[in-house]
Formats: structure tokens, sequence, C-alpha cells
């Protein structure tokens, strides 16, 4: 990965994210870096889980620190980053007659709360390395799913959310936004 210049491109499969967009709202912008270092992270969660071993995968440190960064990405972001777009974005994009894109990201929202639930306390018992093969190769067939799952929604959500964001939100509401989710 490259990450020279302003900002890198993150490249996963045949998708491709490059370097930080022009956007003009706060918010957008905190979506935008959030979203990039979640990119960040899930390309190293594949990488690891990946080529992990069917068996002793708990003796491996690399993949036991890299299940604790994918437990509290469960745990801290997934959830608290979507029930922010579903209250605060969402609504406003389906009161601007944009519900279908809405009601796409939501979907997608669901799909991923239920992997994310899934997986959580698989992650927590690598993390705590109490996870057995069998639990292991579950984890990272989960978590390899997670990441395509997120990758795609991240790209949706960079390429249509985050754009209308612009034009939908006024400076005082974007402001006020930013606060909102900086203090959640």
């Amino acid at each position: 990965m490259d990450r020279s210049g302003p900002r890198w491109i993150f490249q996963h499969s045949n998708t491709i994210i490059g370097p930080t967009m022009n956007f003009q709202r706060q918010v957008s912008h905190t979506l935008d870096d959030e979203h990039r270092t979640n990119l960040d992270l899930l390309g190293r969660i594949e990488q690891a889980f990946a080529r992990a071993p069917r068996s002793g995968a708990s003796r491996d440190p690399e993949l036991v620190r890299v299940a604790a960064s994918f437990a509290r990405h469960l745990e801290q972001d997934v959830h608290r980053h979507f029930d922010f777009e579903e209250r605060e974005l969402f609504t406003r994009l389906a009161d601007a007659g944009e519900g279908d894109i809405a009601e796409l990201l939501t979907e997608e929202h669901a799909a991923i709360r239920a992997v994310a639930d899934e997986m959580l306390p698989l992650a927590r018992a690598a993390a705590a390395g109490t996870l057995d093969d069998s639990g292991w190769n579950t984890l990272k067939v989960g978590a390899l799913e997670m990441v395509e799952r997120q990758v795609a929604h991240i790209q949706k959500e960079t390429m249509a959310l985050l754009p209308m964001l612009d034009d939908l939100l006024d400076d005082d509401t974007d402001r006020e936004l930013a606060f909102a989710y900086a203090a959640a």
C-alpha cells in the first residue's frame, strides 16, 4: 500500500479508494477518516486471518494481537458508527428524497451487525488465548466475511453517502452533527 503524498490509496481485491476526496462538511471528513482507518485495520485482519493455520492459531502472537484489534473494532466502532448514520444521517437523506440509498445502507448495516455480533465472542476469546482450533476456524471465516462486507459498504458510503452530505447539510447542522459524533 503506497502511503506517499497527502493521503494513501486503499486497494482490496478490485475495490480502490483513492486519496482523500475534497469534502466540504466536517461530518463527511470525519466519516471518511474513520472509513480509511477501518480499511487499514480490515486489510490487516484479512492478511492475518487468510494465512492463519487450521490448528495452533492461538500460539501465534501476531494473530492474537489482530484478534484483539478485531474485537475492539467490533465492540467500539461498528455499532457506534452505524447508529449515528442511521439516527442522524439516513433520516435526513430520506427526508430529502434519497430514501433508497438510506434503505440500502441500513440493510447492509443490519447484515454487518449480525456478523459482528456473532464474531465478537470469538474475537474476545481469541484475544484472551482461550479459543480452540474449531473456534479459530469459525472466527477466520467470519472475519473474512466481515472484511468483504465492510469494504464493499465503505466503498458505497464513500462514493454515495459522503458526497450527498455536502449538499444536504448546512453549516450549522454539520457543526452540530460533528460535535455530536465526536461526543458519542
